[in-house]
């Protein structure tokens, strides 16, 4: 595998750079000019390297069952945190046992700049990065250290719900609906209204984007500067129906706890505009602001496409992903 070639910007996706933006550099690297090439081969090229990633792993604390390393940014070089220092950064490698597991990074990384660029979801920073190989790896900037290294507050929506492997079994963090996830919301966050709307807007993007990975833990709050709990950056959206043949939600309940389902939902097997809006309604959310939420999500599709075709996704997943994503559109258009 060799130097990838580069037409666009590895983190905003902007036309005509080789390298990162100084967009990107701001955002995610604070201004430092970091090189888009790490200073290591992948993990399954190098035995040496390997070794070293193994090492880290054992360091990391965050869950999830892709790997994931920690990275520290050392003036402008990032690199493998050795034992007793706090990264800054997580690299996410490609991945093993998924259909077209080279394109995982690429489709994370699309997926959120979709929802950031496009939907104005606020996101946790990322960019794609590159192995000394050429092998693609996807990279995120951690939220939850204040400048002085100290931790924010943060629990994920699982802790919330007093849900653990022990308490409810294996699949503890899928067993829930999305109604329930605003009700952990409004019990703990007192800016409820304002928080409801991001979670409507994130609960929609999922579904057009076919993220059948967003359960429990891939959803937080975050301690604010004034002390009290908002949602945290979005983290983990990824088209997950291109690796792994899902359903329409992670959460087995799906959108409701009592099963409700309208009539466009009944005949087409698959969510509809009447199921959102029930959902915005009894998240509390008023009638003129549910219209307001709903709107982006069915007049930008060239946009979407745009993005879509300057990621770094091979041409054939390219086409995969824009024919979900308008499927499922469709969808939440029926009447």
């Amino acid at each position: 595998m060799s130097e990838p070639k580069i037409k666009y910007c590895p983190g905003t996706l902007a036309k005509n750079f080789n390298t990162y933006s100084k967009t990107c550099l701001r955002k995610v690297f604070n201004g430092k000019k970091v090189s888009h090439i790490l200073p290591y081969n992948s993990p399954q090229l190098s035995d040496e390297d390997d070794a070293k990633f193994i090492e880290n792993r054992k360091r990391i604390s965050i869950s999830g069952v892709q790997e994931k390393m920690s990275l520290i940014l050392d003036k402008n070089k990032l690199r493998l945190t050795k034992e007793g220092e706090q990264g800054n950064y997580i690299l996410k490698p490609i991945p093993i046992d998924l259909k077209k597991v080279d394109q995982v990074p690429a489709n994370e990384h699309l997926t959120m700049q979709i929802a950031q660029q496009i939907y104005g979801i606020h996101t946790a920073e990322n960019a794609l990065i590159f192995f000394k190989d050429g092998a693609m790896a996807y990279i995120t900037k951690r939220f939850d250290f204040k400048e002085d290294g100290t931790k924010w507050g943060k629990e994920d929506f699982a802790s919330l719900a007093r849900k653990t492997e022990e308490n409810s079994g294996l699949n503890f963090k899928y067993e829930y609906s999305c109604e329930e996830l605003a009700e952990l919301l409004k019990e703990y966050v007192p800016a409820y209204l304002v928080e409801a709307e991001k979670l409507f807007s994130i609960i929609i993007f999922n579904y057009l984007f076919s993220n059948g990975d967003a359960h429990l833990k891939n959803f937080s709050l975050l301690e604010s500067p004034s002390g009290d709990y908002l949602l945290s950056p979005a983290y983990d959206f990824i088209n997950t129906h291109i690796h792994v043949n899902d359903t329409d939600f992670a959460l087995n309940k799906g959108l409701f706890k009592d099963n409700f389902k309208s009539e466009a939902y009944i005949k087409f097997n698959h969510p509809a505009k009447e199921d959102f809006i029930e959902l915005a309604k009894r998240m509390s959310i008023a009638e003129k602001r549910i219209t307001k939420l709903l709107k982006p999500f069915f007049i930008k599709q060239d946009m979407v496409e745009s993005l879509t075709q300057r990621s770094f996704l091979d041409e054939k997943t390219k086409n995969t992903y824009i024919q979900l994503y308008n499927n499922k559109r469709n969808f939440l258009n029926k009447e």
